[in-house]
């Protein structure tokens, strides 16, 4: 057991090192970005001493790392492969912009994972013992490197899309109360969105600042669509879109949408209730199984054991 001690303690301290310098990281272009923000906001307001009093007083990440990883990014965007920006802004977009990260940051973190799992290669191979331990301590933090930001990024899309499709019946639901109580579409939106928080509520209410500043409410609904990808929310939209296009009443649609939206909520509670025992065949067998076959097999077992030993 003492053997695997240092190898243990030296996989602990690289992937300490490895989260460490993401986080690090990561809060230093997300503050960056920030600070770009507010210095357009402040242009003009604020005195050069001032504000080089309050550079100085930001932390390191924010004003060195920041910055180096953002000007980096946008010098890889001549190197990356075509439509792979694309791909990723899309991503980032389904998970909400985590972090204010754009594309380009995105592909800086991912070099600096890798880079970081292949220093933590050489440092790792020389703990394992023959050729096939070696391979895998050289080859694994490379590839967890590689791949962990799009793992992380893949998990921030579906934990943002199961959130917004557990509010979405409720939300339909007080949109109806709301609608039918007097208020317009647009007006019980906004109540909606205020009263109920959530990455749903963010994407309607960007929906409503679209209209506000002079899109129209088929072009807002077309954007969220593409910012969700949800098909359940989609086709409550398509149908908004076509009871405007024909005049039917919003009350009715609404009404037909949030029963429709309940429904499917039950099918996916029975889905994965039916689902469950298969789930539970692996530590059933694997784990409780062996463990109540010795409790209840072991005295026999023992006894049985003794009878043949003393004959």
């Amino acid at each position: 057991m003492s053997s695997f001690d240092p190898i243990l303690l030296a996989v602990v301290a690289v992937f300490a090192l490895v989260v460490f310098v993401i986080v690090w990281v990561g809060m230093g272009v997300t503050r960056a970005r920030e600070d770009m923000t507010n210095r357009l906001e402040l242009y003009g307001r604020q005195s050069v001493a001032t504000a080089r009093e309050d550079e100085l007083a930001k932390p390191l990440a924010q004003r060195t790392v920041g910055p180096i990883v953002i000007g980096l990014g946008n010098f890889l965007k001549r190197f990356t492969p075509v439509g792979y920006l694309e791909k990723k802004q899309r991503k980032l977009m389904l998970a909400g912009f985590p972090g204010n990260l754009d594309a380009p940051a995105f592909i800086v973190i991912k070099l600096l994972t890798t880079a970081l799992g292949f220093l933590a290669s050489f440092f790792l191979v020389d703990y394992g013992g023959d050729a096939l331990q070696r391979g895998v301590l050289f080859v694994f933090p490379i590839v967890a490197g590689f791949f962990g930001p799009d793992a992380w990024l893949e998990r921030k899309v579906d934990e943002r899309r199961q959130a917004m499709l557990r509010a979405l019946p409720d939300i339909l639901d007080l949109l109806v109360i709301s609608v039918e109580a007097g208020l317009g579409f647009d007006s019980a939106l906004a109540r909606v969105v205020s009263t109920v928080p959530g990455p749903l509520s963010e994407e309607f209410f960007r929906m409503l600042q679209e209209t506000r500043v002079g899109v129209s409410r088929r072009d807002a609904m077309r954007h969220l669509m593409e910012r969700t990808d949800l098909d359940e929310l989609r086709s409550f939209l398509l149908a908004m879109i076509q009871a405007e296009a024909f005049g039917v009443t919003i009350a009715r649609v609404l009404r037909v949408q949030a029963d429709e939206m309940r429904v499917r909520r039950r099918q996916r509670a029975q889905e994965k209730a039916f689902a469950a025992p298969v789930k539970l065949v692996f530590p059933l067998v694997f784990c409780i199984f062996p463990a109540l076959f010795i409790v209840l097999l072991g005295p026999a077992a023992l006894q049985i054991g003794e009878a043949f030993a003393n004959t």
